[in-house]
C-alpha cells in the first residue's frame, strides 16, 4: 500500500490519547530524575536548569523584519478553506511544502537522508543538498516526494546556525506543515528554546497556531538524553504530536513524517 493510501486513513498515533503518544518507561519519563540511581547528567533536570530565557538570544525584532522581507503574513480567508487556494504546477500536481525546522546538528539533515533512502514506496526526485566543510546545511537539502500522480510534497531542511538566519526563515515562506526537530542533550535545551522562539516570531501567531506541526524529539539513544516529559514541558508543546526519534537508526521518522504529511493534506486540501 503507497504511503498516500495510508495517509488517507486515520492513523492509529492520531486516535490515541495524549498519554500513550508519549513513552511512560521510566527512563524516558521526569519522575526517573527523583530515583535513587543519579541521572547520568548532571544536575538533575529540574524547573529551568538547562533553559533561560536570558540565554536565548533571539532578536525578536530582527526575525519580524526578516519575516515581513521574505513575505510571510497572516493566512488569507482563502488559505484557510481547504482545497480553496493550492499550488500547482505546469502538469497540474499539487505541491504542499512541508519544513524541518530546529537547532544546528539536531538532526534535521540526517532524518531527511533516512527517509529518502528508506522509504521505497515514494517516488523520489533528486536530494540536492548544500553544506559546508563540516557537513552542515549552509541554505537547505531538498526532494520532492511524489505521493500520487496529482501531489507532490516538496521537503525541505533549513540552516541551524544562527548565523543563517536570513536563509532559514526564507525556507519557511509558503510552507504547509513543519517539523520541528529538537536535540535531546541537555546542553542543547536552550538552542531547541532559540529556535522554536524564532520559529514562531518568523510565523507569527496565526500560522504558527493554525499549520501543521509535529515535534520530534531527537537522539533519544544518547545515554544523557533529557526525559521526554520533561523537554515537553519545557518546549511547551504538549498540545502537539510528539515522536522520539533517532535519526540515524531511522527509529520512528516514518510515523513522524506520515502524520505531518497527513495533516498538511487535510489542512490544504481537505482530504
Amino acid at each position: 500500500m503507497s504511503i498516500f493510501r495510508r495517509l488517507r486513513r486515520k492513523g492509529r498515533d492520531s486516535e490515541k490519547p495524549r498519554d500513550e503518544r508519549i513513552p511512560s518507561s521510566s527512563s524516558e519519563s521526569i519522575s526517573s530524575s527523583t530515583s535513587t540511581s543519579p541521572p547520568s547528567f548532571s544536575p538533575k533536570p529540574e524547573g529551568r536548569l538547562f533553559a533561560s530565557t536570558a540565554e536565548l538570544r533571539v532578536d525578536r525584532e530582527e526575525t519580524m523584519v526578516l519575516a515581513k522581507e521574505m513575505k510571510i503574513r497572516d493566512h488569507t480567508t482563502a488559505e484557510i478553506v481547504p482545497g480553496k487556494l493550492l499550488k500547482r504546477d505546469a502538469q497540474g500536481r499539487i505541491h504542499i511544502k512541508i519544513v524541518f525546522y530546529g537547532p544546528s546538528l539536531s538532526g534535521k539533515t540526517t532524518a531527511l537522508r533516512w527517509l529518502f533512502g528508506n522509504v521505497r514506496s515514494l517516488s523520489k526526485g533528486r536530494l540536492v543538498e548544500i553544506a559546508d566543510d563540516l557537513g552542515r546545511t549552509t541554505f537547505f537539502d531538498f526532494v520532492p516526494i511524489t505521493a500520487s500522480e496529482k501531489i507532490v510534497f516538496d521537503v525541505f531542511t533549513t540552516p541551524g546556525q544562527r548565523r543563517h538566519a536570513r536563509s532559514r526563515i526564507s525556507v519557511l515562506r509558503d510552507a504547509d506543515g513543519i517539523i520541528f526537530m529538537a536535540d535531546s542533550r541537555p546542553e542543547m535545551m536552550n538552542e531547541n528554546l532559540a529556535s522554536l522562539e524564532e520559529l514562531q516570531i518568523a510565523l507569527g501567531t496565526d500560522r504558527y497556531s493554525n499549520m501543521p506541526i509535529v515535534i520530534a524529539l531527537n537522539k533519544r539513544d544518547l545515554p544523557n538524553a533529557l526525559p521526554v516529559e520533561y523537554m515537553v514541558r519545557m518546549l511547551d508543546v504538549e498540545s502537539y504530536p510528539i515522536f522520539t526519534t533517532i535519526a540515524t537508526e531511522g527509529k520512528n521518522l516514518l510515523r513522524m513524517f506520515q502524520r505531518v504529511l497527513r495533516d498538511a493534506l487535510i489542512f490544504k486540501v481537505g482530504i
